[in-house]
């Protein structure tokens, strides 16, 4: 099987990323450390690492509140009205009431926030989570604020866990003269410990007769290795593969029992099967990941680019002496048009990744060239695996 394909047809590079060879990774180095990692991953694995219990999930928490004593860096409250109006009803709440129409108020001191925190399986009423807060309004920065206490309420509109304290804030600023330097993000911060929970999520863990583990990954082939190896400890018809994903356990009737019997399960080691070919792109970074499974069928690919050059040169032309003429400057511009290219590339079949490295660093390609490069040997039937692109 071949494939020929043009420039025009395997490779829509954008040509800075050619003027700067330092600033994506060498295709070889990153898959020359993939090769590295693999053989470790063909060892046993433990069913923790491959699957949860069903019922044994984080849920996520959402509220909205104000952050107060920042350094004149808060909202702009004419731009953002609501902050006003959350402002006036915390205060309606203590006896102070602001007189009815008022308005102008500049409260540089104030900021609107969202307020996010993850609640984890069996959290308890007392324990403590981090708190994520996010400016909602036009704040300059969050930086030396503190969190007003704020409920934070489940999918259900139920209070969960309530959240106070100062913000954290990674991120450093400074302004003057028309000039402003911003290192990281002033705009959100983390209260570390800043939340409470108040109320204990419903768990069905530990009811009924059997108890499901869910894979992390589809895969038909570790979910019967996951039963086989359940029942090789347990006995026969404890476990049984439901589907790709499930794997259904039969666990003893007593609480305590079943607690002691799933960590037992948990710390099985099984080999696993072989993952499905998968290459993954990160167009973003440049970053090209590919597992072991992947292989190439004989192909031909013909990689190139065009280098577009513009140079700009002043031409500045002065007036004769005592003449009246005046100083005039100009542009002189130069276009320049140059194809680069390899020409048609042979890569030969190979079931080897070592082979498969080998053959696609010969052509040359960064990363955003070898996205196109790929998708076309996948239309072709050249390429043995999945692209991802991320």
């Amino acid at each position: 099987m071949g494939i020929t394909m043009t420039r025009a047809e395997a490779v829509g590079t954008d040509t800075r990323s050619r003027g700067a060879p330092g600033r994506w990774p060498t295709l070889a180095l990153l898959l020359a450390a993939c090769t590295c990692l693999w053989p470790l991953a063909a060892g046993a694995e433990r069913i923790k690492d491959l699957a949860n219990v069903q019922g044994v999930r984080p849920n996520q928490l959402i509220g909205y509140g104000l952050v107060v004593g920042l350094d004149g860096s808060g909202d702009q409250t004419t731009q953002t009205p609501f902050t006003v109006q959350s402002l006036q009803a915390m205060l309606s709440q203590f006896g102070v009431n602001l007189p009815p129409g008022i308005g102008g108020l500049q409260l540089k001191n104030v900021a609107a926030v969202m307020v996010t925190a993850q609640l984890l399986p069996f959290a308890q009423p007392g324990q403590t989570l981090d708190v994520t807060v996010s400016s909602l309004g036009n704040a300059k920065s969050l930086r030396g604020g503190t969190l007003l206490l704020t409920p934070l309420k489940g999918i259900d509109g139920q209070v969960y866990a309530v959240a106070q304290g100062n913000v954290a804030v990674g991120g450093v600023g400074a302004s003057g003269g028309g000039s402003k330097t911003v290192v990281n993000h002033l705009s959100a911060g983390r209260i570390p410990s800043g939340g409470t929970v108040e109320r204990a999520v419903p768990s069905t863990v530990g009811q009924g007769e059997f108890v499901n583990l869910e894979l992390r990954d589809t895969s038909f082939g570790t979910a019967r290795l996951v039963a086989q190896a359940i029942n090789a400890m347990k006995g026969e018809a404890v476990a049984a593969a439901v589907n790709g994903r499930t794997v259904r356990v039969r666990s003893p009737a007593s609480v305590d029992e079943r607690i002691g019997f799933i960590a037992q399960i948990e710390e099985i080691d099984i080999v696993t099967a072989k993952p499905a070919a998968l290459v993954v792109i990160n167009t973003r970074t440049g970053a090209v990941v590919v597992n072991s499974t992947v292989t190439l069928e004989a192909c031909a690919v013909a990689h190139g680019n065009l280098t577009v050059t513009v140079e700009s040169t002043p031409v500045i032309s002065q007036p004769a002496p005592f003449s009246s003429g005046r100083t005039v400057s100009t542009e002189q511009t130069q276009i320049s048009i140059q194809q680069e290219g390899k020409g048609l590339q042979g890569v030969p079949a190979s079931a080897r990744l070592s082979d498969v490295v080998k053959a696609l660093n010969t052509l040359g390609a960064t990363p955003l060239d070898l996205l196109n490069i790929l998708q076309a040997m996948k239309a072709a039937g050249s390429l043995k695996a999945e692209l991802e692109i991320i």
